[in-house]
């Protein structure tokens, strides 16, 4: 849950650099580990968006130089950013991960208009388990080689490790993008009683630990995860047909430039 306080201090936020950016937020959510399901005691509030300017300010031969983020020096809990439009679009035809994620987010501050669900419904056919896997697997191997091997480990770089190899188990049984949320994943292991048992003891640690907090090593948890990765090491997921979906993509960016702003 996001407190009371914070939720109106980023509403807050959020309507100033409509104000003053002159722009229109389209999506506004909550990313990290506390969308993930596994935030700790001090953990930032992760706040990404989505947004549109007028849709004059498309139509210039400088578009490609044109600044297409809006970043915030992180002054307290609060990390504030965003997305252009054209931006997520075109990264989310590269089935970029990072969007993909924000699409699916559980915690929504703002959704005006109809371009988040437009993209939602466009999911299943822009998005690539093949990309998906190389790219969770390489983010599991990553955090595993560079945290997971020593005497006392971070017990938030677990979380870092477990979600994205369930996320592939996820991309191999059912063939479409994973939920964000770690808690929709642990089915996919119902079978290894143990490593849950473990997995959640080590959930209640974290939700009580500072964000740096480090823990010695858990058997059960390093043997699945050396397992995985061993199993995937000479996976080559199946090649997909490459669809062509640029012109779902456009016409949602029309159809949402052209949608009217309300205040």
């Amino acid at each position: 849950m996001i407190p009371t306080e914070i939720h109106t201090e980023i509403m807050h936020r959020l309507a100033k650099t409509e104000r003053e950016e002159g722009v229109r937020i389209l999506l506004a959510i909550e990313s990290g580990s506390r969308a993930w399901g596994f935030a700790s005691a001090n953990s930032d509030f992760d706040v990404r968006f989505i947004y549109s300017r007028p849709a004059d300010w498309y139509l210039a031969v400088d578009i490609e130089e044109r600044r297409d983020v809006i970043e915030y020096n992180i002054i307290d809990d609060i990390d504030l950013n965003g997305w252009d439009i054209r931006k997520a679009l075109r990264l989310f035809k590269k089935s970029n991960p990072t969007f993909v994620e924000w699409l699916q987010s559980p915690f929504k501050y703002m959704e005006v208009g109809t371009f988040a669900e437009s993209a939602r419904q466009l999911l299943p056919l822009v998005y690539s388990c093949e990309s998906g896997i190389y790219h969770y697997r390489s983010m599991a191997k990553t955090n595993y080689r560079s945290y997971l091997s020593a005497d006392l480990v971070p017990i938030k770089k677990y979380f870092y490790v477990l979600r994205p190899l369930l996320s592939v188990r996820w991309l191999e049984r059912y063939g479409s993008a994973a939920p964000i949320e770690f808690s929709k994943l642990l089915h996919l292991i119902e079978d290894k009683t143990q490593l849950l048992a473990d997995i959640e003891i080590l959930l209640q640690k974290k939700s009580v630990a500072l964000e740096l907090e480090h823990s010695k090593p858990v058997a059960s948890i390093n043997a699945f995860i050396e397992a995985e990765l061993e199993r995937l090491k000479s996976m080559v997921p199946l090649r997909e047909q490459n669809l062509e979906t640029l012109s779902q993509l456009n016409a949602l960016f029309v159809a949402t430039l052209r949608e009217p702003w309300i205040n």
